[in-house]
């Protein structure tokens, strides 16, 4: 596992626990956490409502993947700078933003996938 300049991991342990996901968000963007206490209630409502884990598995998933783009800030502005281009720029230049996000997020995921299973 590689670390940067502030020795803190790069591609962090996914979160044990809703808690460790919720502290991870408060320390790299504090003004995340009412989306987040949002999402969670709404995939606890969904996996109550259906007796399913999924909705709760992909919640954990999603703001793993975000901790581990905001944990990196040379990372976290270019996504930042994308998802403005993403919605303020012409036609060509959202699709092509909207490509390099998606390109950002695969490798978050790979890298938190790479993660888990080493």
């Amino acid at each position: 596992m590689s670390l940067g300049a502030s020795e803190q991991p790069l591609i962090p342990q996914p979160p044990a626990t809703v808690t460790a996901l919720r502290q991870a968000v408060a320390q790299v963007s504090p003004a995340a956490l009412p989306a987040f206490t949002r999402e969670l209630d709404q995939a606890a409502d969904e996996a109550r409502l259906g007796s399913d884990l999924g909705p709760l598995r992909r919640f954990s998933r999603q703001w793993a993947i975000y901790v581990h783009i905001h944990r990196q800030p040379h990372l976290a502005a270019r996504f930042r700078e994308l998802e403005d281009r993403a919605q303020r720029g012409n036609a060509a230049q959202a699709r092509a933003a909207a490509v390099e996000l998606g390109r950002i997020l695969d490798e978050a995921q790979a890298a938190l996938s790479e993660n888990t299973r080493s």
